[in-house]
């Protein structure tokens, strides 16, 4: 049996939540589905950066503890933190 003649599983539809299309992608072959698949234009307008800064891993393990517990992203924890920490500083 040739690639393009054998029988594919249908695509999630549109009320699929991201668990059930990402499963789905995981045991899937985009090349199976080419025609599914569209071209788009797309622009990026990217203003805001970001910085790595290496901590300590006893550092980030409380950051991550701390983040937890404000169920919050550590990267908002140590954000807030910091300008804190530079608005106080003389």
């Amino acid at each position: 049996m040739r690639h393009s003649d054998k029988e594919r599983d249908p695509l999630p539809d549109e009320s699929a939540s991201l668990e059930e299309v990402a499963d789905f992608w995981a045991t899937h072959d985009t090349t199976e589905y080419a025609d599914a698949f569209v071209d788009v234009d797309a622009t990026f307008d990217i203003r805001e950066r970001h910085y790595q800064v290496e901590v300590q891993k006893d550092t980030f393990e409380l950051l991550a503890k701390r983040a937890a517990s404000l169920n919050m992203p550590v990267q908002k924890i140590i954000d807030e933190a910091l300008r804190k920490e530079l608005i106080s500083a003389p």
